[in-house]
């Protein structure tokens, strides 16, 4: 990984929008920080495409697509996206498959609930998964203490067993059933709403990320940065990202916003 000081004067000069991750990306210690929400309104103001890619509930994901100034949101680790047409004046949804498929999901979902408990008792249910539509998390740093390596890999291990996906955030380890992830999601999303061929978007995005779970992410933008807190997870990683900040979380987020904001042109050239 090299520092982001050393991205390019063309490189930077070609990027029309910011995806970045919500959870120890943009947040600092569990909290929006002032630095980096002001961040994202310059951003905003200049008018980059920002788009959240998280893995963070339905009901969160409503909230963020109405309130902050973002262009859309990907929830869920790529479920869906959502994004707020200011012509129609409502949140409109597009799902990777229909909500309803997923409630022949729920038992065996539950399942996976209990036997993630029982052989993990340090383990717990993140606190929002009442707002979740089609996945389980498993908190192991939110709200519990922190679990070791073995018994997050003890996690991912009973969602394989169950023939689940599973994904490892800097907090939760989050399992679903379907063949989907942030990335399939995000060109989705880069297709139908921007008219962008993959080709023409991976090279005007940067992604922004911290954790594995945003490891497509990584891979697939050649312009992916992690804030400074990913260097714990690089030993867990393939595919790390291309540049690293300074700062941790929100405090790296903004130095990459400060980056994109300083550069000569607009948004738009």
């Amino acid at each position: 990984m090299k520092p982001i000081q050393e991205m390019t004067g063309q490189e930077i000069a070609g990027v029309r929008g910011v995806l970045f991750d919500i959870d120890d990306t943009f947040t600092l210690h569990g909290r929006i920080i002032a630095e980096a929400f002001t961040a994202l309104w310059d951003l905003h103001n200049k008018g980059c495409i920002l788009v959240p890619i998280t893995g963070r509930p339905a009901g969160w994901c409503d909230h963020i697509a109405r309130m902050w100034p973002v262009d859309a949101v990907v929830g869920e680790n790529g479920a869906f996206y959502y994004w707020y047409s200011e012509q129609e004046h409502k949140l409109l949804r597009r799902y990777v498959f229909a909500p309803e498929q997923i409630l022949e999901k729920r038992h065996a979902l539950e399942k996976i609930r209990e036997e993630v408990l029982e052989r993990v008792p340090k383990a717990g249910i993140a606190a929002d998964q009442p707002f979740r539509l089609f996945d389980l998390a498993i908190d192991f740093a939110e709200d519990v203490s922190p679990l070791s390596q073995e018994e997050i890999q003890e996690i991912c291990s009973i969602f394989t067993s169950c023939h689940a996906n599973s994904k490892v955030s800097s907090i939760h380890v989050n399992g679903w059933f379907g063949d989907y992830d942030k990335l399939l999601m995000t060109r989705l999303f880069l297709e139908e709403r921007l008219g962008l061929t993959w080709e023409a978007a991976r090279d005007c995005f940067i992604f922004i990320g911290d954790s594995p779970n945003d490891e497509p992410m990584f891979e697939a933008f050649p312009l992916s940065i992690g804030v400074a807190n990913v260097a714990s997870f690089i030993p867990m990683m393939k595919h790390p990202p291309a540049f690293i900040t300074k700062g941790e979380g929100g405090f790296g987020f903004s130095e990459v916003a400060r980056i994109i904001l300083n550069r000569e042109g607009s948004i738009h050239e």
